[in-house]
């Protein structure tokens, strides 16, 4: 565990998403795992890389793992590993992803930011964590969203399989890291859940914004500062977008395809040391 006494005052409590989408995982179900978060990658479950990246940040004093029981958790466990600690919380999980944000902020409270991340995304490290937490206190919103350009995740890993927004600025993927800031992210993850469901649709999203966004979007007039101003309007929050500088921050875990590329990823980390 990192030294706490070295890190700023402004800790977050981090919370894991780990719970199952309604109609189960295709990809759990093909590995036998009752959870995609336990599927191993380099032979570790990749909620087990997640955890190791949270507990090796400054930035991180507290972890709550939402939709999984410590007796799953601890099941997975290989030797020499302590994933089950005491300091772990644990949350129950919502009918999706948005509500049971909302609920943990409900259980957790707002004194401290909270930082929300999935235990599908295994390349995660202390730094890419460490990096976004500061990024997101200093950008002074009320909620903040990791994003990547596709240049930095092409350069890198030419065969990654995203889902790009494309801007007037650049085409940018999600991370799955969220943090919530004050009383009024709440409101923001309550909106989350329209979002969410059209995560894989981008102009489905730019149409929330309204015709005249959706209208630019097409036309590639659209720049990201633009759409986020019209969110942050819409919802009465500030909202923020930290722009990720490693790749790895945008590669989660879907499909096949994405445990393959992992894989090849941390294969090389081991190579070069």
């Amino acid at each position: 565990m990192p030294d706490r006494s070295k890190a700023g005052s402004q800790r977050f409590t981090a919370v894991v998403l780990a719970g199952i989408r309604p109609g189960g995982d295709p990809l759990a179900a093909a590995y036998g795992v009752p959870r995609k978060a336990l599927i191993p990658v380099g032979g570790v479950a990749m909620i087990a890389r997640v955890l190791a990246a949270l507990r090796g940040a400054d930035c991180v004093d507290q972890i709550a793992i939402c939709g999984l029981d410590r007796a799953t958790l601890a099941s997975c466990q290989t030797a020499g590993e302590h994933l089950v600690t005491d300091d772990l919380l644990w949350l129950a999980a919502a009918a999706n992803p948005s509500e049971s944000v909302v609920a943990a902020l409900d259980e957790l409270g707002t004194a401290r930011p909270l930082l929300v991340t999935t235990g599908d995304h295994p390349l995660l490290t202390p730094a890419i964590v460490d990096f976004f937490c500061k990024a997101a206190l200093a950008a002074r919103g009320d909620v903040a969203a990791g994003v990547v350009d596709a240049v930095t995740v092409r350069a890198a890993y030419p065969d990654a399989q995203r889902t790009f927004y494309p801007l007037r600025d650049a085409a940018y993927t999600g991370c799955n890291m969220f943090a919530f800031i004050g009383a009024e992210g709440r409101r923001a993850a309550q909106a989350w859940l329209q979002v969410e469901r059209h995560r894989k649709r981008p102009w489905r999203v730019v149409a929330l914004l309204g015709p005249q966004m959706l209208v630019r979007f097409f036309l590639r007039r659209l720049t990201l500062d633009d759409a986020l101003a019209s969110l942050s309007q819409r919802l009465g929050v500030r909202a923020r977008a930290i722009r990720m500088r490693a790749a790895e921050a945008g590669i989660d875990v879907d499909k096949q395809a994405d445990v393959d590329l992992v894989e090849s990823i941390l294969a090389a980390r081991e190579r070069s040391g």
